[in-house]
C-alpha cells in the first residue's frame, strides 16, 4: 500500500475542469433567469442605465387602464361596461357579419 502512494502525482490537470463547471453552471443560470423571468418583468439590456427595452406603464393591460380611467372619473359607468365587454369578448379572426367564403 505504501507503494501507491508514493506513485501517486496529485490529482494532474484534469482538476480544472471543476471550476469551468461551476462557471458554467453560474453562466447558463443567468441565461435561464434572463430570458424566462427578467424579461417577463421589463428587464433587459440596459435597463438600469434608463435606456433598456423595459416593458414600462405603456406596456399596462387595457382592462386595468380602463379601471383605473373609470375609478379616476374620466368616464362613466356605462362606457365602462361598454368598452369592457368589447375587450372581454373573444377575438374572433373571421370578418364582421361575413360567412365561410
Amino acid at each position: 500500500m505504501y507503494t501507491q502512494l508514493a506513485d501517486w502525482h496529485g490529482p494532474g490537470p484534469w482538476i480544472l475542469l471543476i471550476p469551468l463547471v461551476w462557471i458554467a453552471v453560474v453562466f447558463l443560470v443567468v441565461v435561464v433567469l434572463r430570458r424566462a423571468v427578467w424579461r417577463r418583468r421589463g428587464y433587459g439590456y440596459g435597463c438600469a442605465f434608463g435606456y433598456g427595452h423595459g416593458a414600462g406603464p405603456a406596456a399596462e393591460h387595457p382592462l386595468a387602464v380602463l379601471g383605473r380611467r373609470y375609478a379616476e372619473g374620466d368616464i362613466d359607468a356605462e362606457e365602462y361596461r361598454a368598452k369592457r365587454a368589447v375587450l372581454s369578448e373573444p377575438h374572433r379572426d373571421d370578418a364582421p357579419g361575413g360567412g365561410a367564403k
